[in-house]
């Protein structure tokens, strides 16, 4: 990935693919350069964590000027680790959320998608051919549940989206060095996956690591999907730039990620 830093404006990264893809825009965020206090410094974009509402709000309306689009017309969802996926058009008409999902699709231009991310894996995916695009959000159990998957097939049946032809983007998340697992966790990989092979890693006491980027890397590719690119960031291991559930010990932010199609 790429770093950018603009002037004035919040510190994210781009994917290298789509560094030069005319047609979109997008940001996986730090958490640098925003309104809120300890332990939410300073970037926050998670409004159910004890935050400052105001400061929220300030934080994404700096997230939306930074990468130039409309924040009136963004959509979200409220994320419950589950496989669902819901079609992005325009925004809610009374609630600032369109239903309790982990993934959205759109093939509107101009409509931002945002999703908030503590160690949980940011899946972008784009049809450059069908013009749409589709974001999750992959903790264990939407990995295990198929929220990757939930998210082609809607793309697939929404907008005639072929698995080959779509570039898939594995951001920021927690490392399998950092990602210490129970055996309930190990049971629902192999029964997801049919093996734990590449996927679990054990420790000389036995203990278990859940590899996550390999996990949503196996269930696209599965899928059909060939163009997948792995950011390798671990928001554990960097805590001065990312905001870590596991690292913080549950007292922490949300970062963002933004991904659009343009007008």
């Amino acid at each position: 990935m790429q770093r950018v830093e603009p002037f004035g404006g919040a510190v994210y990264y781009q994917f290298e693919m789509w560094q030069n893809e005319s047609a979109l825009q997008h940001g996986i965020f730090t958490r640098l350069g925003g309104s809120s206090r300890a332990p939410f410094a300073a970037l926050n974009v998670g409004s159910t964590v004890g935050d400052d509402p105001a400061h929220v709000r300030a934080n994404l309306n700096q997230i939306y000027e930074t990468l130039g689009v409309d924040g009136r017309r963004a959509c979200t969802v409220w994320q419950v680790h589950s496989a669902d996926c819901v079609i992005a058009e325009q925004r809610h008409p009374i609630q600032d959320w369109l239903a309790q999902a982990d993934g959205m699709v759109t093939n509107r231009r101009g409509v931002p998608l945002i999703m908030r991310f503590a160690d949980c894996v940011p899946i972008l995916l784009y049809d450059p051919r069908r013009r749409a695009i589709g974001i999750a959000h992959a903790g264990w159990r939407g990995t295990v549940r198929g929220i990757a998957q939930s998210v082609l097939r809607t793309m697939q049946a929404a907008y005639g989206t072929q698995p080959a032809d779509v570039q898939a983007a594995i951001g920021p998340s927690i490392s399998v060095e950092r990602y210490q697992v129970g055996e309930e966790v190990v049971q629902a990989v192999a029964q997801a996956f049919g093996t734990t092979d590449g996927l679990i890693q054990r420790a000389e006491d036995g203990s278990a690591y859940l590899d996550l980027w390999e996990a949503n890397r196996l269930a696209l590719e599965r899928a059909g999907v060939r163009q997948i690119e792995i950011s390798g960031i671990c928001t554990a291991a960097h805590t001065d730039e990312f905001y870590s559930h596991r690292a913080e010990n549950g007292k922490t932010g949300r970062f963002a990620a933004v991904f659009m199609l343009r007008e």
